[in-house]
């Protein structure tokens, strides 16, 4: 693995980490409220490491994308938007999960409401950006990632990273479609902040419609 991978991928080991950590004290009896505090950790730690490595990441120096790429970004979000709350079919979900639902004896408990939309928001989509599109989908393509032209990137890495995007979400389907949208934007742009705003829109849009209706289990 080149050491220059590795700013790309702390951010999103730190994530999962947390992601496992939450799975193992559930398993161990811990109550669902005092596991929704590893969320604001699990959030922190990744900024950490984004701010420590930031250096790093000659990606995010292409500029704000041309307004055409802007444009794309807002569909592409609201579509991928749409589609992660059709596709939910029960063949098209991994596993169960009550979600991340920040109440206090019935009532939202607006501090930690906040950090999860904001995490969603500003936190994860430019982490996994920096990862999914930036490091894994030009590196199935090329050992020399950082040389790799997005626009150049194979088919297979194309499917691969796809895939494997769709595998981390319960809505594998909707993950899949998802990651293939998010690659599709950076290759067409070659720019990371194009599919890093799409990500951000979706994610934005959903937390929205997850409060408003209630429906924690998309979170």
């Amino acid at each position: 693995m080149p050491p220059h991978a590795w700013p790309r991928i702390a951010p999103f080991a730190a994530y999962m980490a947390f992601v496992v950590l939450a799975d193992l004290l559930a398993r161990a009896g811990w109550a669902a409220p005092s596991l929704l505090w590893l969320y604001p950790l699990k959030i922190a730690a990744v900024v950490v490491l984004l701010l420590c490595y930031r250096r790093h990441y000659a990606e995010l120096a292409a500029g704000r994308p041309r307004w055409r790429e802007l444009w794309l970004a807002l569909a592409a979000g609201v579509l991928v938007l749409v589609l992660w709350l059709h596709l939910d079919a029960d063949w098209m979900v991994m596993g169960t999960s009550p979600g991340y639902q920040p109440l206090e004896q019935g009532r939202l408990h607006w501090p930690l409401l906040l950090v999860r939309l904001a995490g969603g928001v500003l936190v994860v989509p430019l982490m996994e950006e920096l990862f999914w599109r930036s490091f894994l989908l030009r590196w199935i393509s090329a050992p020399d990632f950082l040389a790799q032209s997005p626009a150049a990137v194979t088919l297979r890495a194309f499917v691969v990273a796809a895939l494997l995007f769709g595998v981390e979400h319960q809505l594998w389907l909707a993950g899949v479609v998802a990651g293939a949208v998010y690659s599709g934007l950076y290759m067409y742009s070659r720019n990371l902040w194009t599919p890093i705003l799409a990500h951000a829109i979706t994610n934005g849009g959903l937390g929205l419609w997850i409060i408003a209706t209630g429906n924690w289990t998309y979170w």
